[in-house]
C-alpha cells in the first residue's frame, strides 16, 4: 500500500505567495482616485493647504489595503477557477502556495488596517472604504457572487471606479458634493475597459466549455455580445461625461478628441494575442496608450484650472428656452457642485 504525501511549502515561498495574492502591483489602479482629487481642488483652490498632503498620503494607505484585502479574497475563491486557465493556473493560491486560514486573517487584518486609517480623515472616508470592500465581497462571495452573472459582473467590479473617484473627493472635502453625472460617467467607463477585457480574455482562451468552466459568465458571453456592450458603456459614459462638462466645466469640451484617441486605441490593444487589457496592472508596457493617456490626463487637468469665455458664447443656445418653475438650483444657494 502506497501514499504520497503532499510536499511541504517552504515558509519563504509561502510568506512571497501571501504578499503576491495582496497584488500589491494593482496600486496603479489608484490612479482612478485622482479625477476625485483633482475637480474639487479646481472648484475650490482654498482646499489646497499644508494638512492636505498628509491627509492623501493615508487615504492613499487606506484604499490599498482596502483594494488589496479584496485581492486577498478574490484569489483564495477563485483557486479552483483559476487553475482552468492557461495563465492564471500559474497564481499562488491556484498552486496551492497559500495556506487559506492565513490568508482569511490576512483579508480580515488588511481590511481592518484599511478602515482604520480611513476613520483618521473623516467618517464619509471610511464609509466609502467601507463599501469599496463590501462591494469586493458581493463580487467574490456566494451566493451572491456578481462576477458569475453576466453583465452583472462588469457593472459591480467597475462600480469600484466611482468609489475610488468619491474617496478621493472625500479626501479633500466633506462638504461639495460630486456631480452624480461625473460619477456616473466615471462607473460606465471603468464598465467600457473591462468589458473589453472581457472580451480579450474569451477570444484568448477560445473555447467555450474551457471558458464557461473558467468563469461562469463566460457560458452566457459572445464576442458579438461584448462588443456590443462595449458600445453602449463607451456611448452611456461620454453622454454623462457631455452633460457634466456643459454644465459645470464647457473646457473640457477640448479634451473630447484625447479621450476619444485614447479609448480607440485601449479598444484595438484587445485584439491582440495576450493583450495588456487582460491584466490591467501591465498597461504601462504599451506606449501609445500610455503616450495618448498620458496626453489626455495632462489636457483634462489644464482645462480644469482655465476659463475660454470664447466656448461659452459659442455653445450659447439658439433655440428657445423652456422655464421651469418647479425646480429651483441648490447648488447656487448652498455653495456646493451639485448633481
Amino acid at each position: 500500500m502506497s501514499t504520497s504525501a503532499k510536499p511541504t511549502v517552504p515558509l519563504s515561498v509561502r510568506i512571497r505567495a501571501h504578499i503576491s495574492i495582496a497584488r500589491l502591483d494593482h496600486s496603479i489602479k489608484n490612479l482612478f482616485v485622482l479625477p476625485g482629487i483633482i475637480v474639487p481642488l479646481s472648484v475650490s483652490p482654498d482646499l489646497i493647504n499644508f494638512q492636505l498632503i498628509p491627509k492623501l498620503l493615508l487615504a492613499f494607505a487606506a484604499i490599498t489595503l482596502v483594494a488589496c484585502s479584496n485581492y486577498v479574497i478574490n484569489e483564495v475563491l477563485d483557486a479552483p477557477f483559476d487553475r482552468l486557465h492557461p495563465v492564471k493556473c500559474n497564481r499562488p493560491a491556484a498552486r496551492g502556495l497559500v495556506n487559506i486560514g492565513a490568508a482569511y486573517a490576512q483579508w480580515m487584518l488588511m481590511m481592518l488596517a484599511g478602515i482604520a486609517i480611513a476613520l483618521l480623515i473623516s467618517r464619509i472616508f471610511a464609509l466609502t472604504a467601507l463599501v469599496l470592500w463590501i462591494m469586493g465581497c458581493l463580487y467574490n462571495f456566494p451566493p451572491v457572487r456578481t462576477k458569475d452573472v453576466p453583465y452583472l459582473d462588469v457593472l459591480t467590479e467597475s462600480i469600484n471606479n466611482p468609489l475610488r473617484m468619491l474617496l478621493g473627493w472625500f479626501a479633500v472635502t466633506s462638504v461639495l458634493v460630486p456631480p452624480v453625472s461625473l460619477l456616473i460617467a466615471y462607473w460606465m467607463i471603468g464598465c467600457y475597459f473591462m468589458a473589453i477585457k472581457r472580451f480579450s480574455e474569451l477570444a484568448e482562451i477560445k473555447s467555450r466549455a474551457v471558458a464557461g468552466a473558467y468563469r461562469a459568465s463566460f457560458k452566457h458571453y459572445t464576442p458579438e455580445s461584448l462588443l456590443v456592450s462595449v458600445l453602449f458603456y463607451a456611448s452611456t459614459a461620454m453622454l454623462f461625461l457631455g452633460a457634466f462638462i456643459i454644465r459645470y466645466r464647457i473646457e473640457l469640451i477640448l479634451g473630447f478628441p484625447l479621450v476619444a484617441l485614447t479609448m480607440a486605441i485601449y479598444l484595438k490593444l484587445a485584439f491582440k494575442p495576450g493583450s495588456s487589457v487582460q491584466n490591467p496592472e501591465k498597461l504601462y508596457r504599451e506606449p501609445l496608450l500610455m503616450a495618448s493617456f498620458t496626453a489626455t490626463v495632462l489636457a483634462m487637468c489644464l482645462l480644469l484650472f482655465i476659463r475660454i469665455p470664447q466656448l461659452e458664447r459659442f455653445f450659447l443656445p439658439t433655440l428657445p428656452q423652456v422655464q421651469s418653475t418647479s425646480v429651483t438650483s441648490a447648488a447656487g444657494l448652498s455653495g456646493t457642485i451639485g448633481s
